[in-house]
């Protein structure tokens, strides 16, 4: 029995040791093959393609195997603002209602598109020159999807009308004329939406391709927006219009909204996806900031004779020491405008009602083998307020695109 036991012992021992010494070179083994950058970036892709896939119904919507996508889109925008306003008392009698309507042609621009399942960036250039740059970011779910869009360009297409009053009288009507120089606007836009029928229903498929729509489905949506837009026209050859916008030369609006609305998506064969969706919305949040500058020049007429001289833009008086001088009468060609200066002194903010817009998107897609082509269409619309500054901006877009997943 004791032999037995003197061998049960050295049995145990042994294998003790032979386990202690396989876990030492298990040890070993796990450090010298420690998972490589790439590796590591391989399992993330796995689990993010196991996840895009058990958020969706596969009988309606159809998760790529290639998830990296690379889309060249060719865009025509459309940006025209409204911008009016009043000088003096125009209800007395006494004063002019006018309006500047900016109705360029629609913009042409290429650009390219790069991203990973539903999130990439995007550039554009505008194909003309010196008509803006555009950078967008976009990222979508199965729940979720959100757009930021940072655009900056300049517009010479512009009309302004006014109507003089004087004396309880129309003077002028319908007075027009073009601007030959041109107006800085920027605009911000940056959106996010939740679908309630994530599982069947896909807003990307039609607008991003980074899944495909199998069968036809529908959503209710929310989505909330945030739209910033910049108008400048500060510049010194601008004055008319500064002195008419009561010494405004630059506006920035701010706007949030949030709406509720409904899209849908038609499959009438495979590989084919038509989508619409329409989300009315009210803003939560409007401001506008106006900043004002001062000028050499004031809004009067010169009707004796012109004594004011040269003006020293250091003192900013004229030769004979006023600080203002009254726009001269007999300057048919508007010679006077080459003398004037403008810089900004100040700024004032107003907070407006709330003010209803509408969302209103169209998207078509069609996908074969690992390519894909599309269509889609955007219209926004805002409005602005602050007395008696108004401004109403449309912003649309048409884009075709085609793409290939790698």
């Amino acid at each position: 029995m004791k032999g037995i036991a003197i061998i049960i012992c050295c049995l145990l021992f042994s294998l003790n040791t032979a386990a202690q010494e396989q876990d030492t070179i298990d040890s070993l083994s796990t450090q010298e093959h420690k998972p490589t950058f790439m590796e590591r970036l391989h399992q993330v892709q796995q689990y993010l393609d196991n996840k895009a896939r058990k958020k969706v119904d596969p009988q309606y919507i159809e998760v790529p195997d290639k998830p990296w996508r690379v889309i060249l889109r060719y865009k025509e925008s459309v940006f025209d603002v409204d911008y009016s306003n009043s000088a003096g008392n125009p209800a007395a009698g006494d004063g002019a209602d006018w309006q500047l309507c900016f109705e360029p042609p629609a913009s042409a621009s290429i650009g390219v598109w790069a991203g990973y399942r539903g999130t990439g960036f995007a550039f554009s250039k505008s194909l003309k020159k010196k008509e803006g740059t555009t950078l967008s970011f976009s990222t979508t779910g199965a729940k979720y999807g959100a757009n930021f869009r940072l655009r900056a360009f300049e517009m010479t297409e512009a009309t302004l009308t006014a109507t003089v009053y004087e004396d309880n009288k129309v003077t002028h009507e319908n007075i027009k004329d073009k601007l030959g120089v041109p107006v800085e606007i920027a605009s911000l836009y940056l959106n996010g939406y939740y679908v309630f029928n994530g599982r069947r229903y896909s807003q990307a498929a039609a607008y991003n391709q980074s899944v495909i729509q199998r069968r036809s489905a529908g959503s209710f949506l929310v989505g909330a927006t945030w739209y910033m837009s910049t108008l400048d026209f500060s510049d010194d050859r601008h004055i008319s219009i500064i002195l008419l916008s009561e010494n405004t030369g630059r506006i920035k609006m701010h706007q949030g909204t949030l709406g509720a609305g409904y899209g849908y998506n038609w499959v009438p064969l495979r590989g084919l996806v038509v989508n619409a969706m329409a989300m009315p919305t009210f803003s939560f949040y409007n401001r506008v900031k106006a900043y004002k500058y001062d000028s050499n020049y004031e809004m009067a007429t010169l009707t004796g004779p012109d004594d004011y001289g040269e003006w020293n833009p250091e003192t900013r008086t004229w030769a004979n020491g006023k600080t203002h001088k009254p726009i001269p009468e007999n300057d048919e060609e508007w010679k006077w405008v080459s003398t004037a200066d403008c810089w900004e002194v100040g700024s004032e903010t107003d907070y407006s009602m709330l003010r209803f817009n509408v969302d209103l998107r169209l998207g078509i897609a069609y996908n074969w083998k690992n390519y894909f082509i599309g269509i889609q269409g955007q219209f926004n619309n805002f409005h602005f307020k602050n007395d008696p500054c108004k401004v109403n901006l449309f912003d649309a877009y048409a884009r075709t695109s085609i793409g290939i997943r790698l």
